[in-house]
């Protein structure tokens, strides 16, 4: 066997390794009063703004450093003194949120006598699939340690100084009070480790990916554990024939432009045929940030010469997800038509309508098949702590259990307490 064989057997073995590690410590942290919980969060949260943010930014500067600031995956690689803050915020909210964990579901009591409750309990151990976005280190554990499990990040290898230095401190903190530092576990960035851990039967009880299409297909196609797919986010706007010239021009200005690489970020601008005479005003703000928008015949022809940064659309356009400062527009003649463009290039992800029409509204909402369905509002706002749940594990673009930001009562299981006495079967 050569070297790098040698290599890849010992990455598996240690991803391994760790998983069994994290399941041991799984139980530990199931057992935490909440209140300890909570102090822990907190005291972490001082650390990262605090005494630890300029070694948290030192290794984040080495991994920019290796990075082409033309990748659209720079910014979310990117770390500053105010997201720290912003990071730490969401882990006080995550603190500060009702426990998840001991909720009754459900309760009812048999003709025989049996009592049955379901209650609210942790998944164990949640292993999680993420790329250049360290913040994710930290979102993960929050959630999974508040809803009382275990977790094992698979980081990419762009953000390698990032998440080490993340990890490094969130298990410093651990052993401060005494829990188990394989509570979080950090997998190397290599394809053996992340193939260890979709292989982890009996180890992992859960594997969520959060990046783009390509992993989450990744996951989805050799996860031998359950797994729950979120990130990728086709996502569109429509401005129907309704729509408020002023409301539109703000929200796809910050849907598009707040941060280019983030999942709920604008890709497609689809534009009721009658207000082709409003378009130049319309998308008139995207050219301050230099916004490409790649147009269909009809939109092209209404903004050439008005807009400076345009290209004629390809077919493939309309179901990018850009994660740059790119945009696809097309031009529809009712909203039958929108509907019908985004059910055949969204992801399930978020979209929106731009309209003071209640009827198209409604209709809207009730037709179109996403996680998250906006009215007159930018889909920016699909995150976990816009949404109230302090922090998001990711938002899942799936039906079958969580849809959505996935905050702590979405990584949550049950399970069924009977009591009895003495009650036999016949």
């Amino acid at each position: 066997m050569d070297n790098y064989s040698n290599s890849q057997v010992s990455a598996a073995a240690a991803a391994v390794a760790s998983c069994r590690a994290a399941k041991a410590a799984a139980r530990r942290v199931a057992a935490l009063e909440d209140s300890l919980r909570c102090e822990l969060l907190r005291a972490l949260a001082d650390r990262i703004e605090g005494p630890d943010a300029a070694a948290l930014l030192e290794a984040n500067a080495c991994d920019l450093a290796r990075m082409d600031r033309s990748n659209p995956l720079y910014d979310r690689l990117m770390l500053t003194q105010q997201r720290l803050s912003s990071i730490a915020a969401d882990m006080r909210n995550v603190a500060s949120l009702p426990s998840p964990l001991g909720l009754e579901l459900y309760s009812s009591v048999l003709p025989n006598g049996l009592k049955l409750r379901k209650i609210s309990v942790p998944f164990g151990v949640i292993g999680v699939i993420y790329e250049a976005r360290p913040n994710v280190t930290f979102d993960v554990f929050s959630l999974c340690f508040k809803s009382g499990s275990a977790c094992v990040l698979k980081g990419g290898s762009d953000a390698r100084e990032s998440n080490q230095a993340a990890i490094g401190l969130i298990r410093e903190v651990l052993a401060s009070f005494g829990l188990p530092t394989d509570a979080a576990v950090l997998l190397d960035a290599t394809h053996e480790a992340a193939s260890a851990l979709l292989s982890a039967v009996g180890l992992v009880d859960l594997v969520i990916p959060r990046g783009g299409r390509r992993l989450i297909d990744f996951v989805r196609t050799h996860s031998q554990v359950p797994c729950i797919e979120t990130g990728a986010g086709v996502v569109n706007t429509y401005f129907d024939a309704a729509g408020d010239l002023e409301v539109g021009k703000a929200i796809v200005l910050n849907a598009k432009t707040r941060r280019v690489s983030v999942c709920n970020a604008l890709d497609c601008l689809l534009v009721h045929s009658s207000r082709l005479a409003d378009l130049p005003e319309l998308v008139g703000p995207l050219a301050a940030s230099k916004v490409q928008i790649y147009a269909d015949a009809r939109s092209f022809a209404a903004l050439d010469g008005r807009y400076p940064y345009l290209a004629e659309a390809g077919e493939d356009a309309f179901g990018t997800e850009w994660m740059d400062y790119k945009m696809s527009l097309r031009i529809v003649d009712s909203l039958d038509e929108a509907i019908a463009h985004i059910d055949r290039y969204g992801s399930g992800h978020s979209e929106s309508i731009v309209t003071e029409d209640i009827a198209a509204a409604a209709r809207f909402q009730a037709e179109v098949d996403a996680a998250c369905v906006y009215v007159n509002a930018p889909t920016s706002f699909t995150d976990g702590a816009q949404f109230g749940l302090g922090a998001e594990i990711g938002i899942s673009t799936q039906k079958l259990g969580a849809r959505g930001p996935m905050g702590l009562r979405e990584i949550t299981t049950y399970k069924w307490l009977i009591e009895g006495h003495g009650q036999t079967r016949p």
